[in-house]
């Protein structure tokens, strides 16, 4: 026989049973659109991930005071049961002489900050966070993007640098370049404002006039310790040694002791990639469930097909089909069975994704639901394809084997 009437015949059984078919292509039109619409999403928050972390700073490292065991990727600490330590302890510029000694560092500084801060500006009041910095060193070590004006240097005093917010939205009017904000009754002069998402609702200054208006605040003690290591290859050493620095210079001897915590960025990044590879797995896992569940209902659906067909194979078989013909039609029958409802799923999935910002799914970035990937789209047909074939070999094999004397005389 041609391939043509391979189609033809295949399409001929399909088509005369439409509810048993049908109710078939649903399980795998579920299960194709589960699984393409999760692998969609984790490309999207992949995606996205991604972005955030190429405007992170990789080589940060953060020193604070007590001590977190319960390492997860996005807290402080470094490994241990679920449980933390609360403690007095203070950091001071001791430590940072201690940390001095440690090889493959660029940069280190100690800041201090405060969130209850009263801020008046054009006689309005607002309650926002202040955070005083080295401005020496500051400058080098943050990846800020600047809406207008420059960053911190050496020279300044009572100069700030504010987030995107506070600029044009905390207050009637626009803080502009240059206009003085008032801060515990003194006044520092904008000199730059950061770009919407970095650091919105702050206020950075020099470390020296910070420590004047913050309650409890003093000199050459620090809230946290801020690192810059000189490679991302580096970090992890360089986190080790702080961590060794660190534990002679406070004479601590045991883990249960330790009074501070180090962290980095690259390993918050880390755990957060695993997270997202391990949660995509998991819930793939679920949605290919539904194809398992397909992929029997295909099965069911050809052996019946094969009862329903009996008489009709042994009529071809009589007239000089062969046993490859009839394997052909009712492989190419289940494979057309799954083509369509891996086609219907592609629809589906694209129906779920334009639907899911509006269902306060926020974690997807603004572009995602308009389109999905075509290898995506490829891939997930073809998945559908190969299992109506999977599941209608042995279907179309028994078929092909009749006799066709049986067949004749099958009721």
């Amino acid at each position: 026989m041609r391939r043509s009437t391979y189609l033809k015949l295949a399409m001929n059984i399909l088509i005369h049973s439409k509810i048993r078919s049908w109710l078939t292509i649903i399980g795998i039109v579920i299960g194709v659109g589960s699984v393409v619409t999760i692998m969609a999403l984790s490309d999207s928050m992949t995606a996205d991930m991604e972005d955030r972390f190429a405007d992170m700073d990789l080589t940060s490292i953060t020193v604070t005071p007590g001590y977190t065991k319960a390492q997860s990727g996005f807290g402080p600490g470094r490994g241990g049961d679920s449980s933390s330590s609360s403690s007095d302890a203070e950091l001071t510029d001791k430590d940072i002489m201690a940390i001095k000694l440690v090889e493959n560092i660029d940069y280190i500084y100690g800041q201090i900050s405060d969130s209850g801060m009263e801020v008046y500006f054009m006689g309005e009041a607002a309650d926002l966070s202040v955070k005083g910095v080295d401005p020496q060193v500051w400058q080098y070590t943050v990846t800020y993007n600047l809406e207008s004006g420059r960053l911190l240097d050496a020279t300044d005093n009572n100069a700030v640098v504010i987030g995107y917010r506070i600029a044009h939205e905390m207050f009637d009017d626009e803080v502009g370049l240059n206009r003085v904000l008032t801060i515990e009754g003194k006044s520092f002069r904008v000199v730059g404002i950061l770009e919407d998402g970095e650091s919105d609702s702050s206020i950075i200054m020099p470390i020296d006039a910070a420590v004047d208006i913050i309650d409890d605040a003093e000199r050459d003690v620090f809230d946290s310790i801020v690192v810059k290591a000189d490679d991302v290859d580096n970090v992890e050493t360089v986190v080790d040694a702080v961590e060794e620095k660190l534990m002679i210079s406070r004479h601590i001897v045991n883990d249960d002791d330790r009074d501070f915590t180090v962290s980095d960025s690259l390993s918050q990044a880390e755990s957060a990639s695993e997270m997202m590879d391990s949660m995509t797995l998991f819930l793939g896992a679920i949605a290919g469930v539904s194809l398992v569940v397909g992929s029997v209902g295909i099965a069911n659906t050809m052996f019946t097909s094969v009862l329903e067909k009996t008489k009709e194979i042994g009529t071809m078989k009589a007239i000089g089909a062969k046993n490859r013909d009839i394997l052909m039609i009712f492989l190419v029958n289940s494979a057309l069975v799954g083509f369509v409802g891996g086609v219907l799923g592609i629809l589906l999935s694209l129906v779920l994704t334009s639907l899911m910002p509006y269902l306060g799914i926020s974690i997807m970035r603004s572009s995602m639901g308009s389109t999905i990937a075509p290898d995506l789209m490829l891939m997930g047909i073809s998945i559908a394809v190969g299992i109506g074939i999977l599941s209608g070999v042995i279907p179309a094999y028994n078929a092909s084997k009749m006799k066709p004397v049986d067949a004749l005389r099958y009721e």
